[in-house]
């Protein structure tokens, strides 16, 4: 029953150029919808598809889960199920409207590895009651300002559960819910065209986000939405390298960074970690704006929003994160035998470049899961039109919060034959953590505590 997919787009396409009164806050009546249940408090269709491959949403997972753990991420989410159904090379024409063009591509470019396992869905997407309420203020309140790349009058939850324009969506995203601190290690990992794995570095990171203190108020925000420090492990060469990034919803300063170099001991201005500045990170695999789908700055591209529709798309993959760093890896991606599919409603925004600015993948197509609002696939399109690059979104349930989060992406460069894995998690550790003073996160405090 999973082989005809209904793609009815339930939005005409909208243009980021219609009048500013289009992005403003929604009606009440609209809002109303958040909570007598014929939305989700965030912002989803609460009810499944035709067919039942998408159920109801029951108000998702917020209770601990038994088994191993990876710091706060249990790692043995349903892990008794088996797939429900494989679609490789031989058979992907029976799913086509539910792939996307990246998903399609690595089918065919590695018939003997690539497959989906596409087990039952689970909505397992869940917030703390705190952040619901705001989120149906929000809808009344939030708006854009100065074009697209400000926002105002939103706090501690999605800004604009029922989005009426592509850039909304991607604020969604950005925005998305999450704790207040969180402290983790990562692995940048980079395969070579020849299925050689290396790692690029070894991290150790602290996330804070101030809209979801507890507390928080638009009035006092200071706009300020992520603020992030990181340290590099290795290799022993950059052992000690730092940055410290804050982002803001105030388009005029959208990143301010700061990067402490182990070899010059001083710390300086980072203006160019953002868009599409190659990673270094992962020694220049990806650009920036590609980890965790998209972050960053939105003012280089106009945002289109194409609609929503049903697709295929890796979710609740709490068990991949369990595996050792060796068995999650195939040679070319990720293990199919540990990586979960699911049938899922996304909402589809076409990116293209902004008249008068630049930048290395001209267009884009994010598609972005309903529930969560975290970037599930993109495919990137050069200046012909053709397909080059494409990111796969790994997101996992983290009931200590609750919420489903999003670290781990992996970018493949389709003409390249490579794939960097940005934020690997296994073999690591995650903490949900009280949140640290914001003080730490400045190049002052980096350059007081540089050692090399």
């Amino acid at each position: 029953m999973y082989k005809k997919a209904t793609l009815g787009v339930v939005l005409v396409s909208i243009m980021l150029g219609v009048p500013q009164g289009a992005l403003a806050a929604v009606s009440a009546e609209e809002a109303a919808k958040l909570r007598n249940g014929t939305l989700t408090p965030l912002g989803a269709e609460r009810a499944g598809n035709a067919d039942g491959s998408i159920p109801q949403w029951e108000g998702g997972i917020t209770k601990p889960v038994p088994g191993n753990m990876l710091g706060d991420i249990p790692t043995q989410l349903f892990a008794n199920e088996k797939p429900l159904f494989q679609v490789t090379a031989r058979n992907m024409a029976e799913y086509d409207a539910l792939l996307s063009g990246g998903t399609k591509a690595l089918l065919q470019k590695y018939p003997d590895s690539f497959r989906l396992d596409v087990y039952p869905g689970h909505r397992t997407a869940a917030a703390p009651q705190v952040v619901y309420d705001n989120i149906a203020k929000n809808a009344l309140d939030c708006s854009i300002k100065e074009g697209w790349d400000t926002i105002k009058g939103c706090i501690g939850g999605i800004p604009f559960p029922i989005p009426r324009s592509g850039v909304e969506v991607m604020w969604n995203h950005l925005l998305r819910v999450e704790a207040p601190a969180i402290d983790y290690r990562f692995r940048n990992i980079v395969g070579g065209a020849d299925g050689v794995h290396t790692l690029a570095t070894r991290n150790e990171i602290a996330f804070q986000y101030p809209p979801y203190y507890q507390g928080a108020n638009a009035k006092d925000w200071s706009g300020e939405y992520a603020m992030f420090r990181y340290t590099t492990i290795e290799p022993p060469y950059k052992s000690g390298e730092s940055l410290v990034a804050r982002d803001s919803i105030n388009g005029k300063y959208p990143r301010q960074a700061w990067q402490y170099m182990v070899g010059q001991r001083r710390v300086r201005r980072a203006p160019t970690v953002s868009y599409d500045t190659p990673d270094f990170v992962s020694s220049g695999a990806n650009y920036f704006d590609e980890v965790q789908g998209f972050f960053g700055a939105l003012d280089r591209y106009e945002w289109k929003l194409v609609g929503k529709k049903e697709m295929l798309i890796p979710y609740n993959t709490n068990g991949l994160l369990g595996a050792k760093v060796s068995e999650a890896l195939d040679k070319h991606h990720l293990n199919p035998d540990h990586l979960r599919w699911e049938r899922h409603r996304v909402w589809e925004v076409e990116a293209t470049v902004a008249e008068g600015r630049r930048h290395a993948v001209p267009t884009r197509r994010y598609y972005i899961d309903e529930d969560t609002w975290a970037i599930a696939l993109v495919d990137g399109f050069d200046k012909k039109g053709v397909l080059w690059r494409t990111t796969q979104g790994i997101p996992y349930v983290v009931p200590a919060i609750p919420a489903t989060l999003l670290r781990t992406s992996v970018v493949f460069n389709l003409e390249g034959n490579t794939m960097s894995v940005v934020q690997m998690l296994n073999e690591e550790d995650f903490k949900v953590v009280s949140p640290k003073s914001e003080s730490y996160f400045t190049g002052n405090a980096v350059a007081a505590e540089g050692v090399r």
